[in-house]
């Protein structure tokens, strides 16, 4: 079973009384259905629906830990306080640095005491558990590498924070956006695109016969941009897409270029997305 340290992750801890109703009117996440040991993805989005800090989160005790960038705990920390105001809530970083992540693809589960069970992998059949602190020595590459093959992205590597929305990364289908709980800060847009289905960026899976070029390199067709290249390891890789564009360019026999590389997409299978094939398609 690998286990591998995130030295750059960070985490903070949200308790109190009303650390639960705190949480549920900011976050996309519905953590009132967080299940026992359950790990889901959030976002504290702008006003205008797009992420502003994304984060794992999951039940520790009577209050909930953040699990986010090194980079962004303390800016979320900040942005959390400023929305306290007078509930009954504490926000504290927490002392452990860094997040172990453990799975195995072939076994029925892992145990319940490694961790909390990461949502995003277990929608594409893993088993994959977080939790604080150093717990292993795997090499960082084993983790990326799985991510990159389930299509699961991280801020960063993979989408810029402030630009992308909640449905460009999927939350829309791993656990991460709730559309039946009350109202959170950018609750409006994502709800109004979710439903007049007018998402058109995905994440897919990119792959090539040699090895992709590096992070950021556009994806075209026809020279025309369809979308950008995220992580990369070795020949497979992950992007952010124009789902409409894409499926038109393969429809039509296209081909799609990563820069001057040869490469084909694919939407992760646990989504359920497929691509249009036409403009009328894809706003049917």
């Amino acid at each position: 079973m690998p286990a591998v340290f995130l030295k750059d992750r960070s985490l903070l801890f949200v308790s109190g009384a009303e650390a639960q109703s705190f949480l549920q009117n900011l976050i996309t996440t519905d953590i009132t259905a967080l299940g026992p040991d359950e790990a889901r993805p959030g976002a504290l989005l702008t006003p205008q629906g797009k992420i502003l800090f994304d984060f794992m989160i999951w039940q520790d005790g009577d209050g909930y830990m953040i699990e986010t960038d090194a980079g962004q705990r303390d800016g979320l920390l900040k942005r959390l306080t400023m929305y306290k105001l007078r509930a009954a809530v504490t926000l504290s970083p927490s002392t452990e640095e860094g997040v172990t992540v453990s799975w195995d693809e072939g076994a029925e589960g892992v145990r319940e005491s490694q961790g909390a069970r990461d949502s995003r992998f277990a929608k594409a059949g893993v088993t994959l558990t977080r939790r604080a602190g150093r717990h292993g020595d795997g090499a960082e590459v084993l983790y990326d590498a799985l991510r990159i093959s389930h299509g699961i992205v991280t801020s960063g590597s993979d989408f810029a924070l402030q630009d992308a929305f909640p449905h460009d990364v999927l939350m829309d289908f791993n656990g991460g956006l709730s559309f039946r709980k009350g109202c959170y800060v950018g609750q409006e847009v994502v709800s109004r695109m979710h439903h007049r289905g007018t998402a058109r960026r995905r994440v897919v899976t990119v792959s090539a016969a040699t090895a992709l070029p590096g992070t950021g390199t556009e994806i075209t067709a026809a020279g025309k941009p369809v979308g950008t290249l995220g992580s990369v390891e070795g020949g497979n890789g992950l992007a952010i897409v124009r789902i409409d564009r894409a499926g038109a360019a393969m429809a039509a026999g296209t081909p799609l270029l990563a820069g001057d590389t040869p490469v084909s997409l694919v939407l992760p299978a646990w989504s359920g997305l497929v691509f249009p094939a036409s403009a009328d398609e894809a706003s049917a």
